[in-house]
């Protein structure tokens, strides 16, 4: 068997049950390394105290150089890299918060131009309205070029990251669970669409199930990689108030969308208006409060066929038009033109008004 290196005696502490971030950094206070640890007597963990018996027990029953080769070649079967906190591909914004995490799983890519990202989030159990507000601003954000973080979760979480991929834009989802499992189970084929667009990232080693505890301990990672967050929907105890939390600490800014009064999953969202976070109505409103500029070049441009840019730059110039008059200024049969009007609007670019009259988005 080859000699191992720090990164893999790591990656092997880190899988060890009941070693989280802080049991970890403390243990690398004490032995220097994680291979020190590996090979430390037992004698020498009872010297200090503080380290709990139980984990201890883990660490002396898993000191197998054969569990951590099985470990390391099953982080590979799933194409997953480790990124050491000390990495260069280690995300700028999460070094300086308060505990960051010592290892980052990943699969997919993280780009200098995600640390201008805005995170959305909110209730799982998002109304109609909080889905498309979702949708709709992380589409928008994609168009500009901004890449959307979120947590992979039903209802707010969904939305952010279909909005983006589905305009041409990057996403970042950070998992409470070992990236060897898609949870929820319904999102596995979003998973593998956000892998080929931007990343799916965790702090959890592999096999780490999705245990409740997981997720508001995520939730900083979720803010820590952002600018700003915004909340779309969320209800007084909503988990996403804890990523608010967590921003406000690490001195992002928190956005918030207002909705009904009447309504319980806009009470936490009005709250926060309330105490002071921004209300916003658009992407305009974030853009301007964090001074993001954006680069014209950078915007995201939608692919179109000649015959879609040549349907879109009509209705662009003459909106809103009758669809019976882009009949007239093009001279194709209504079967084409129809057909190239369903995509324009499946792309997000054309929208259908009332009285068959369309405009351009």
């Amino acid at each position: 068997m080859d000699k191992m290196n720090e990164k893999e005696y790591m990656v092997w502490l880190h899988s060890i049950d009941g070693i989280g971030n802080k049991t970890l950094e403390n243990l690398l206070k004490i032995f220097g390394s994680a291979e020190n640890i590996f090979k430390a007597p037992i004698e020498k963990f009872n010297q200090f105290r503080g380290i709990n018996k139980a984990i201890v027990n883990n660490i002396v029953k898993n000191r197998n150089p054969y569990y951590i080769n099985e470990l390391m070649n099953k982080i590979k079967k799933h194409n997953i890299e480790i990124i050491g906190r000390n990495s260069k591909e280690y995300p700028e914004n999460l070094k300086n918060i308060y505990n960051p995490p010592y290892l980052l799983y990943k699969k997919g890519t993280i780009l200098k131009k995600d640390e201008n990202a805005i995170a959305i989030v909110g209730s799982r159990k998002a109304s109609s309205y909080g889905k498309y507000v979702a949708y709709k601003l992380a589409s928008d954000l994609a168009k500009k070029g901004i890449v959307v973080i979120s947590g992979m979760a039903y209802g707010v979480d969904t939305m952010a990251h279909k909005g983006a991929l589905e305009h041409g834009g990057r996403t970042i989802a950070v998992l409470g669970c070992g990236l060897d499992t898609c949870y929820p189970k319904a999102n596995y084929h979003l998973m593998l669409e956000i892998e080929k667009s931007g990343a799916v990232i965790s702090e959890y080693s592999i096999e780490t199930k999705p245990l409740p505890g997981n997720f508001p301990v995520r939730n900083r990672i979720i803010s820590g990689m952002s600018k700003g967050v915004i909340v779309v929907e969320a209800s007084i105890n909503s988990g996403s108030l804890i990523t608010v939390e967590f921003a406000l600490e690490q001195g992002r800014e928190v956005f918030a969308i207002p909705g009904n009064i009447n309504s319980s999953l806009s009470a936490g969202t009005n709250k926060l208006i309330k105490e002071g976070a921004k209300l916003v109505t658009d992407i305009e409103d974030v853009l301007e409060e964090l001074h993001i500029e954006i680069d014209e070049k950078e915007e995201n441009q939608i692919p179109l066929s000649a015959l879609e840019s040549k349907v879109y730059n009509v209705i662009l110039d003459k909106q809103p038009i009758h669809i019976e008059l882009l009949l007239k200024e093009l001279s194709w049969n209504v079967d084409k033109v129809s057909s190239i009007i369903t995509v324009l609007q499946l792309k997000g670019l054309v929208e259908q008004l009332p009285g068959k009259l369309l405009i351009a988005k």
